[in-house]
């Protein structure tokens, strides 16, 4: 029994599919499931069931999966610790990214890059999905960190965040829109006047529709949705086109795209992006210390005026026994 066979066969079972499974290795299919069907007839039970449309683990495999899973992490483990010494950072963090957050506000693929130039040997995983995927995620342990937008006042439970964008919503609507003839471009708006307009908005499981939904039902009615984008841009030219109000971040240059706001009141929503990880905190020091970089390098809203906020702050990285000239970026910041 060798940990590649391990590795591939917790594989198999996270992809439930061989050619997705090596692709995630990096591996030919038929190498992987080779070492699978060895790994079967040195244990003499099935692990895998490969009858069905998707591969699913057997009653044996489902019982043998807990302890390949602790095996690699022990090996993990023994590396980790010997990379403590060495000073040597190395392993693979997920990270999550909600859609077009990062297209205004700041350069996330910069700064993984930079992260990378100086730990070549961290592999970076990269995925966008709706904010409350990757909160999910983050409470199962799929993602070590993520980028999410934020419906709620309060973080989930067991969930720490820093804040990188807060921000008024306003309604955008295009510059000849009926809207404008009752409230001009410039002013305010109050939420409820917006019941029964078509509204352009993030799709279900972002962190603005959560805000939306959530102002309006204050205000006293359920948002009409016309049309869904998954990046505020689209939800712009959705709006320049007449086709909605959009509830959105204020545009960089709404006059330029054709479009025209509104401040919204009463309530008046808020669009916030946060760094999110696990209270607890992210286990491995590869991931510890991408945390790290971003919260001291992501924007803070109002840092002229107040220090980052954040909560329930994550464990601090143990501290390695040789000091080496990086060491210092490998704990959270203080």
């Amino acid at each position: 029994m060798e940990l590649r066979q391990l590795r591939y066969f917790v594989t198999v079972v996270e992809e439930a599919n061989f050619t997705r499974a090596a692709a995630r290795l990096h591996l030919a299919q038929p190498g992987v499931s080779a070492q699978i069907r060895q790994l079967e007839r040195e244990l003499g039970q099935p692990l895998l069931d490969r009858g069905g449309r998707a591969v699913t683990v057997t009653e044996v495999g489902r019982a043998v999966l807990p302890y390949a899973r602790a095996a690699l992490a022990a090996a993990e483990g023994i590396r980790q610790s010997v990379d403590e010494f060495s000073g040597l950072l190395r392993g693979r963090v997920r990270v999550g990214l909600v859609s077009g957050a990062s297209t205004r506000r700041f350069d996330m693929a910069s700064l993984l890059a930079d992260f990378h130039d100086a730990h070549p040997q961290v592999e970076i995983s990269l995925t966008e999905d709706t904010s409350e995927r990757m909160l999910d995620a983050l409470h199962r342990g799929e993602l070590d960190l993520a980028v999410t937008g934020l419906a709620a006042d309060e973080p989930p439970p067991g969930i720490s965040v820093r804040l990188v964008v807060d921000e008024p919503l306003v309604a955008a609507v295009a510059a000849d829109g009926p809207l404008l003839r009752t409230y001009p471009a410039g002013g305010s708006i109050p939420l409820a006047a917006l019941r029964d307009r078509p509204l352009i908005s993030l799709p279900r499981g972002t962190g603005l529709r959560g805000v939306l939904e959530r102002s309006c039902a204050e205000a006293g009615f359920r948002p009409r949705i016309a049309f869904e984008a998954a990046a505020p841009p689209v939800l712009e030219r959705l709006a320049a086109r007449g086709l909605g109000v959009a509830v959105i971040p204020p545009p960089a240059d709404g006059a330029a795209a054709g479009l025209r706001t509104l401040a919204l009141a009463a309530p008046q929503p808020r669009g916030r992006v946060a760094l999110t990880w696990r209270t607890d905190g992210p286990a491995a020091p590869a991931a510890r210390a991408l945390l790290a970089q971003l919260r001291s390098t992501l924007p803070v809203p109002g840092a002229e005026a107040a220090p980052p906020e954040e909560t329930q702050e994550p464990s601090a990285a143990p501290r390695p026994r040789r000091r080496e000239p990086d060491r210092a970026r490998e704990r959270p910041a203080g």
